[in-house]
């Protein structure tokens, strides 16, 4: 009955009345043994002490536990009757004067009202007499389910989870399915309280498999989908893929798996493919790393099947309750490790034209270093790239990607993912063999306007499953930036050519790329013609066109123009439409030196044919040395081709050797194996087409195509020796060539107005030209009429260059090989030496020399015996002084043909007046001429030899400034 007041008291809010009547009942079943209802009075003791202690309930997950201090309610102090203050007040609460201060310390001390400690012993001596009942388990339940609600606001967890642990197992019988599920899920929210969470969420996935346990009829899939939506977090478990790249990964993964297959089952049993998908993708993607091959592949096997009825997107997904499931991108199939944009190939590459680039160029810091300026344009270079692309081309991206899977990847519709410039994007199918490794995919697109363009990541389809994979999502990627400029539109230049294309790949110290390499093998002058054929396969007009060429270094000495063009007849076809194709021709001229070699002097003298004369080693030579006795078999070290010490001469060419070089024409033969080693030259140039057109000419861009072309020179004929020979006349010489045959194949050479010499192989030949001496235009004397940094020998050589010009064009010596059906220039530049180019050159005196009127020195000048011969001696002055006065003598002879000249011709030959003339001074450009007679007593062939008289102002001048025609008369007899 206590027991019983004690519950009404506490419906009644009469808290210190139900403690009162709550101890007295516990005192009062405790003597009697009756442990259901003392339980029961336990229990009520509990809950009064409980609602004092924590006035705002237990229901919450925080209570407020009554200040210390505080007084109960005046409503309750005043209904207390009389006849409890002997049980309610302690003696030893009281003072000395036998006040109590203090109402609410004194209840505790008297221990009607429970401490926080003492509640829950109470509860767990109320639970242990439930416990002896076997029908009291819901009553048992509940007593655990207060003292863990009290412990969770007391904060002691352990004490909690061991009440809860207890409440698991009580025994509930014939307990329905909802009592069921409600059970776990008051379970689940007991052990959230007290911070339990994987506990609560394995209770709430009991409740969840409860809410489809096979004995349900109808089972509750949408309340089993949401109880394990609700389990997630409980398990360290976010459907958000974001969260599983921060860091290691959170929870047992065999745990979240098993979830996420609950969840992929659960959601197809509600007949919501899409979440299943959702959930399967999410699943491959967050625990790739923890599932077996076997695993890997029945999941993957799953989900095409789910996806051939559903295909997978990237849209998100909303829960009726408004859970909302974001995008699964599968960022591991495949794993990419590097993302790298690509510059244009190095034909199509834009380059801004330099005026505009400096207009272009501003600083923003007056300061030449700032390293608050210098860390931002770092930041900066860090994202964009410091090249363009162009609108309308294809532009690459290339990416290192990884297949993690145990079979082949196939991925399809891979494309990029841009912003900032429309694109259209060229997706891509690849497929990746089993755990491949690194391997590059390269990924192109089109930019369709102009601006700055930013590549966010790219979308691919796997297993079915549309992804939008972006590059801040992806973890431990590798890019060196993200952004590029994109110009306007470049025509594009397409370069074909009548030559073949060369396997040598030409490498210039610039760096610069060649994208068409062409190769070609001619003889040593020798010409051809190369058809390039410039065809524009873009989009715009081509309206400027730029041609350029760079010989690469050789060690070879190059004569004349290598390459030649004319461009007026293809820019005429300007501006050149798309699709339309403008022909280009380029004159290839190969002329390099053709005098002879040092291993050919050594081979023609090893085979015992003279060279005798002047040979020929290297250009420019003015010193030849006589050769040596003894002939070493290598050369000295440190001797190089050229040098005087290589030349073996048997004799070397004087002034005045006229004998050895007025010798017969020879042909001097090699063996029959000749044992030239052939040696081939290499040359190699670069052809630069820098084009535009446009709106990309318009915005000062153009592009550079480059053109490789390798050579190769055969040797055609070389020339062992040069010399001259005096002519008739005055103003005329003969030169001496002879020239050898170097080529495997018969070869004729002929000059200007020459007829052919023909030569086999090997074969050399003497070649005999007669030219007319040459009025070579002045050159600088004196460094300083040119400048002062140069050397004499310098313009001695650049002389010797314009003079071996000059008689080259003059001469004309050509080869042809009829076999082959090729001809070819032997060019005499850089041949001849100084002594040579004397010969060749007009005295700066003319002496002419006129019998009756006529020039003599031709022909032999006819006349009668006994008739008076005209004779007249004219100078014309062609240097820059004045010469003169000067004597001459004549002197009559007759050549007996057999070395002895006849002087005593005082019988046959007559003066009319004196035999010596005087010539007056003659100023430059001026002429002066003196006359006199002769009389002939004989017939025959006489000869006049003209004498100068030797004075001071005759030494002044050279001799060769003296050279004379000789004068040839014929004596007839006299007409009857």
């Amino acid at each position: 009955m206590r027991k019983h007041v004690g519950d009404l008291c506490l419906q009644a809010g009469m808290l210190q009345d139900s403690l009162v009547h709550y101890h007295m009942s516990v005192e009062l079943l405790r003597s009697v043994n009756d442990f259901l209802w003392l339980g029961a009075a336990l229990e009520g003791l509990c809950s009064a002490s409980v609602i004092y202690h924590y006035p705002a309930g237990t229901g919450g997950k925080t209570g407020a536990r009554r200040c210390q201090g505080s007084s109960l309610p005046a409503e309750a102090a005043n209904r207390h009757r009389p006849g409890a203050q002997e049980v309610l007040i302690d003696p030893g609460a009281l003072t000395t004067n036998g006040i109590n201060p203090d109402t609410s310390a004194e209840i505790g001390r008297a221990k009607n009202c429970l401490s926080p400690e003492d509640i829950i012993d109470k509860y767990k001596e109320a639970i242990s007499y439930y416990s002896k009942y076997k029908n009291a388990g819901v009553i048992e339940l509940e007593a655990c389910v207060k003292a863990v609600r009290v412990l969770a606001i007391q904060k002691r967890s352990m004490e909690a989870s061991e009440f809860l642990q207890n409440a698991v197992y009580i025994n509930l019988r014939q307990l329905s399915e909802e009592e069921k599920i409600q059970r776990y899920s008051i379970l689940s929210e007991l052990y959230e309280l007290i911070g339990f969470h994987r506990k609560s969420a394995f209770f709430k996935r009991v409740a969840a498999m409860q809410c489809v346990a096979p004995s349900i009829s109808e089972p509750g899939w949408r309340a089993c989908y949401k109880l394990l939506l609700e389990t997630l977090p409980g398990y360290s478990l976010s459907l958000d893929p974001k969260d599983f790249n921060k860091g290691t990964h959170r929870g047992w993964a065999a745990v979240q798996m098993r979830l996420l297959h609950e969840l992929v089952y659960a959601s197809r049993r509600m007949g919501n493919p899409a979440l299943s998908v959702r959930h399967l993708s999410f699943l491959l993607q967050t625990m790739l790393d923890f599932l077996s091959d076997q695993e890997k592949k029945d999941v993957t096997q799953s989900l095409e099947n789910y996806t051939s009825k559903c295909p997978g997107t990237m849209e998100l997904i909303t829960l009726p309750d408004g859970l909302v499931l974001p995008p699964v991108p599968f960022t591991k199939l495949p794993i990419v490790r590097r993302v790298k944009l690509l510059n244009l190939p190095a034909s199509l590459r834009p380059q801004k034209m330099k005026s505009l680039l400096n207009q272009n160029v501003s600083t923003k810091s007056p300061f030449i270093y700032s390293p608050i300026i210098a860390h931002n344009r770092g930041e900066e270079r860090n994202k964009k790239i410091d090249f363009q692309w162009v609108q309308g081309d294809v532009c690459e991206v290339q990416l290192m990607v990884y297949n993690p899977m145990p079979f082949e990847l196939r991925v399809e519709n891979m494309g990029l993912l841009t912003s900032g410039v429309e694109f259209e994007s060229l997706p891509a199918a690849l497929s990746l063999p089993a755990e491949s490794g690194l391997y590059p995919v390269t990924l192109v697109g089109v930019p369709q306007t102009t601006g700055t363009i930013t590549v966010n990541g790219y979308h691919t389809t796997v297993f079915g499953v549309f992804s939008d994979c972006l590059l801040d999502n992806l973890p431990g990627i590798k890019t060196s930036g993200s952004t590029v400029e994109v110009i306007p539109a470049l025509p594009r230049l397409q370069i074909s050519t009548s030559l073949p294309r060369s396997a040598h790949s030409l490498q210039p110290s610039s760096g610069d790329e060649i994208s068409t390499n062409v190769s070609v093998q001619l003889y040593n002058g020798e010409t051809q013609q190369l058809v390039i054929k410039l065809e524009n396969i873009g989009m715009e007009p081509l309206e400027k066109l730029e041609i350029t060429s760079k010989i690469l270094t050789t060690k070879e000495k190059l004569y004349g123009d290598f390459l030649s063009w004319k461009l007026e007849e293809t820019v005429a076809q300007f501006p050149l439409q798309p699709g339309k194709v403008a022909t280009f021709i380029v004159n290839i001229k190969v002329k390099l030196d053709f005098s002879c070699q040092e291993n050919l002097l050594q081979d023609l003298s090893d085979d015992g044919i003279s060279v005798s004369g002047f040979p020929l080693c290297s250009p420019f030579r003015q010193v030849v040395r006589p050769r040596a006795e003894s002939k070493p078999v290598n050369p000295p070290e440190g001797s190089k081709p050229g040098d005087p010490s290589h030349v073996k001469n048997k004799a070397s060419l004087r002034h005045g050797d006229v004998s050895e070089m007025g010798t017969p024409a020879c042909v001097l033969r090699a063996s029959a194996q000749p044992p030239l080693r052939k040696t081939l030259h290499t040359l190699e140039a670069i052809l630069n087409f820098k084009y535009s057109g446009g709106p990309g000419h318009v915005e000062g861009y153009y592009r550079n195509l480059s053109l490789g072309l390798h050579v190769e020179v055969e040797p055609s004929v070389f020339f062992t020796r040069v010399s001259t020979l005096p002519a008739t006349s005055t103003r005329q010489c003969h030169l001496l060539l002879d020239v050898f045959n170097s080529t495997e194949h018969e070869l004729t050479v002929s000059a200007r107005s020459n007829e052919e010499l023909v030569l086999h192989a090997g074969e050399c030949q003497r070649m005999a030209i007669q030219v007319d001496k040459f009025n070579f235009e002045s050159f600088p004397a004196s460094p300083g009429e040119k400048g002062q940094f140069a050397s004499s020998e310098q313009l001695e050589e650049e002389r010797q260059e314009a003079r071996g010009l000059e008689i080259n064009s003059k001469l004309d010596v050509r080869w042809r090989i009829p076999s082959l059906k090729r001809t070819g220039e032997a060019s005499v530049e850089g041949l001849l030496n100084q002594l040579v180019l004397e010969h060749l050159q007009l005295a700066p005196l003319q002496w002419d020399v006129l019998v009756d009127g006529q020039p003599c020195d031709c022909e032999a000048a006819a006349c009668r015996v006994g008739d008076p011969v005209r004779l007249e001696v004219r100078l014309t002055n062609r240097s820059p002084r004045s010469v003169g006065p000067f004597a001459l003598t004549v002197v009559p002879f007759q050549d007996q043909q057999n070395g002895v000249h006849n002087y005593d011709l005082h019988n046959a030959v007559s003066f009319v007046g004196s035999s010596t003339f005087y010539l007056d001074a003659v100023q430059p450009l001026g002429q002066s001429a003196c006359l006199g007679a002769l009389l002939f007593l004989y017939t025959g062939d006489f000869f006049l030899h003209i004498r100068f008289h030797e004075d001071s102002r005759s030494k002044e001048l050279p001799p060769s400034w003296f050279c004379l025609p000789s004068v040839h008369v014929r004596a007839l007899e006299a007409q009857a």
